[in-house]
């Protein structure tokens, strides 16, 4: 008997350690998905992609929920947020800060952290030029930057040995002439993953995220970002929020990116983690956590 309760406190306590609630925005006939972990001070977790849900970022949002109300959301026309049409005017960089400002006026938020990652981390640099009176902080995980000029250098495969490489071409080459069956997207996954990892004992964690990508969706984004001839610097250069930019040294974003993006900022820190890749909760959980908490503290 004690131990069938003592089995149900630790379930209760995991329960509420992880409480969440979950919300559809409608607008327009759209709809939004979000959900809200913990309380506390509002964070909200931009993942990157594009074109990926935010199925991946759960762990994350659970951990940094512990302390804080922490908020993931499907991108338009991602996991359960329905667009209709996908089209180059319903996929575009400002529709999506639209959305964002929705979810923060839905939660009646004021102002809130936002964390983005990647792709995550260049959407939420474009956010805090539209919006800086909303930003109290923001955290740019391994982002892509404030403009495009990592695109003109970056080789992802540059990472992969030959054989990972031919196994790459091969999967994708299948996906290509319509073949785009789960087990062959998660083929082509556990080839590429290991080019985003430092510690490949993670690669099956990655392997799965990227079976989740809408190659349409990536598509818009980007095609929109070059129409837009993306660069936020000059809005980023008014915002008096703290700044926290956080990356791996052995990183896909180089160096430059970062250290590009602080020179804009006013009031911003660089964090490069030791022996770490692009997935810095998964690389170096630890410091990169303790370097998140320390910024919210």
């Amino acid at each position: 008997m004690k131990k069938l309760l003592l089995t149900i406190f630790i379930l209760l306590s995991c329960n509420s350690l992880f409480s969440q609630t979950e919300h559809n925005i409608k607008n327009a006939g759209n709809i939004i998905h979000l959900k809200v972990y913990g309380e506390g001070a509002p964070l909200l977790i931009i993942n990157g992609g594009p074109g990926m849900n935010s199925n991946g970022f759960i762990p994350l949002a659970q951990k940094l929920g512990a302390s804080n109300k922490a908020i993931i959301y499907d991108q338009r026309g991602t996991g359960l947020s329905k667009i209709s049409p996908l089209n180059s005017r319903t996929i575009t960089l400002d529709l999506m800060v639209e959305d964002i400002e929705m979810i923060r006026e839905f939660l009646k938020i004021d102002k809130w952290v936002i964390l983005g990652h990647s792709f995550g981390g260049m959407l939420a640099s474009y956010y805090a030029s539209e919006h800086p009176n909303r930003v109290k902080g923001l955290i740019l995980s391994s982002s892509g930057g404030i403009d495009m000029e990592l695109f003109s250098r970056i080789n992802i495969t540059s990472r992969l040995t030959k054989k990972q490489r031919d196994s790459l071409s091969f999967w994708n080459d299948k996906i290509s002439k319509g073949d785009t069956t789960y087990y062959t997207r998660l083929q082509r996954g556990k080839y590429l993953a290991p080019a985003y990892l430092y510690n490949q004992v993670n690669v099956p964690i990655v392997a799965e995220r990227l079976t989740q990508g809408n190659t349409m969706i990536n598509r818009l984004v980007y095609q929109n970002m070059r129409k837009i001839d993306f660069d936020c610097s000059e809005g980023l250069r008014s915002l008096e929020a703290p700044v926290l930019i956080i990356q791996g040294k052995e990183d896909i974003i180089d160096k430059a990116t970062a250290e590009k993006a602080m020179h804009v900022f006013q009031n911003a820190s660089l964090v490069i983690l030791e022996n770490c890749n692009h997935y810095g909760w998964l690389d170096r959980p630890k410091a990169y956590f303790e370097s998140i908490d320390n910024f919210l503290k």
